[in-house]
């Protein structure tokens, strides 16, 4: 009886290719243009973009609207659990990783029937929403944006020494007890806002994380909405084990 022989799906054959070619290519260096490279790997550029988003969600590669997609240096990943509330910059300087802040945009606004509600304010209320990228290198990794109560926090307070973390910079002043943090985590498909900001494709896949900050006194003084590129980030959770119930 011969061997039984091992069928390989056309998208693992696909994938395979891909990630040859992505392992020839010097760190910094471009791949074929899509139209060229759906060529040569003989499928559709709508089967190529979902096997690259596997690799862009690695960290291999970077795509680039209308530049091109480049091959890059695989980064250190922060690799943590999630039951203990920390920056970006704490977790990226237990590794050695350099992170800074890239775009930074912050304004004042009126809350909205949702930010009301997370915050327990007023709808119309005055809150400060301060959005920033975060960088690896030069390379975009997380979208961050932080809604306050004006009475927290005030743009003036924004303007000097902050490096990106609106939890160190609470921390830090030390004027306000921080509690907990009741966080949900999803993975979404990026929109056109998110695209811009980490730059990368609208559609490709990224962790986020919807936080509420709460004081000792149960307020809530921060609501947060962060993206991540997975290939990144990995985040987990230590579950402890319940004792076995009592039958009778």
């Amino acid at each position: 009886m011969s061997p039984k022989s091992t069928v390989i799906h056309p998208y693992q054959r696909l994938q395979s290719q891909l990630a040859e070619m992505i392992t020839a290519t010097p760190a910094g260096e471009r791949l074929p243009a899509e139209p060229e490279l759906a060529r040569q790997l003989g499928v559709s550029r709508a089967t190529l973009r979902e096997a690259m988003r596997t690799f862009e969600g690695q960290g291999l590669i970077r795509r680039r609207q209308g530049v091109g997609t480049f091959v890059v240096g695989q980064s250190p990943v922060i690799d943590t659990g999630l039951e203990v509330l920390e920056s970006i910059e704490s977790l990226a300087r237990r590794i050695g990783l350099e992170v800074t802040m890239g775009d930074l945009h912050i304004e004042r606004i009126n809350a909205d029937p949702e930010q009301a509600a997370a915050l327990s304010v007023d709808p119309g209320a005055p809150l400060v929403k301060v959005s920033r990228v975060i960088l690896a290198g030069e390379r975009p990794v997380a979208h961050l944006v932080d809604i306050l109560p004006e009475n927290i926090l005030t743009p003036d307070d924004l303007q000097h020494g902050f490096t990106g973390s609106v939890f160190d910079l609470l921390m830090t002043r030390g004027t306000l007890p921080l509690n907990n943090s009741y966080t949900e985590i999803n993975s979404i498909a990026a929109t056109g806002e998110a695209a811009r900001a980490l730059q990368i494709q609208r559609g490709d896949v990224l962790l986020k994380l919807t936080a509420r900050l709460y004081a000792t006194d149960g307020r809530v003084v921060d609501y947060s909405h962060s993206l991540f590129l997975p290939g990144y980030f990995h985040f987990h959770v230590v579950r402890r084990v319940s004792a076995p119930s009592a039958s009778f």
